[in-house]
């Protein structure tokens, strides 16, 4: 066994010294995309950020999704998050695999160029979306009653563009039509669908999306007019 190990660690360095040369090239000729679609994803952070000063709380809104969908309650509302983060970290591991398993071929630059692309067009989307109509959250923290409601007036410009860490990445209000997470779970299944090689994992992938879908609703982080228009 060692020496088999042995034997084969070279050709794992090889391939991945490899994978870094065509990688660094793909690189070098796509890397504005690249960066206006990482970009576009602080901005996309700003737009959910300034809508909650405009969010305004009220009666959460009659919703058939709650009431198929059993509430998890606020202690168990990170349930839908750690789904997020398994799929959001699985499908990342994967866009790097081709620097160490030999398996349909992709190009880690390429992938990310059109899944970026595809985020960017989702997202301005959204903007349009949860700007035009401002609905009342149903999440525990921008009912009536909480603090975090609603947003003062910002002191300073740097509020906004700072999206007031991490508070307002944790408890934003506003931003509804259409689910961000939904977003991204529904462009990673549909990239892996598309490029990838097992058909088990591309079956599991998109259990995945419809058991997250119903985790955010029976988490009450958005209604279900929300999940429908993601998908």
């Amino acid at each position: 066994m060692p020496v088999h190990v042995a034997r084969e660690a070279p050709k794992l360095w090889r391939k991945i010294c490899s994978e870094v040369s065509v990688e660094i090239a793909l690189l070098s000729e796509n890397w504005k995309h690249l960066l206006a679609g990482i970009v576009f994803q602080y901005l996309h952070g700003v737009a959910a950020h300034g809508v909650h000063y405009l969010h305004r709380p009220g009666p959460t809104l009659q919703d058939v999704g709650f009431f198929l969908v059993p509430e998890l309650g606020q202690e168990r509302a990170y349930i839908s998050e750690s789904l997020f983060s398994v799929i959001f970290c699985s499908f990342v591991l994967w866009t790097f695999h081709p620097f160490v398993f030999q398996s349909k071929k992709i190009y880690t630059a390429l992938i990310w160029c059109r899944v970026l692309a595809y985020l960017v067009a989702c997202q301005i989307l959204r903007i349009l979306t949860f700007y035009s109509t401002q609905l009342p959250g149903p999440n525990y923290h921008c009912r009536e009653g909480s603090r975090l409601a609603r947003l003062p007036p910002p002191e300073s410009v740097f509020e906004v563009v700072l999206l007031n860490f991490p508070r307002g990445i944790l408890y934003g209000c506003g931003d509804l039509i259409f689910s961000s997470h939904m977003i991204f779970s529904l462009v990673f299944v549909r990239t892996y669908h598309k490029y990838g090689v097992s058909r088990f994992m591309k079956l599991f992938g998109w259990l995945l999306a419809v058991v997250q879908s119903i985790l955010i609703i029976a988490s009450r982080k958005h209604y279900t007019v929300d999940i429908v228009v993601a998908w």
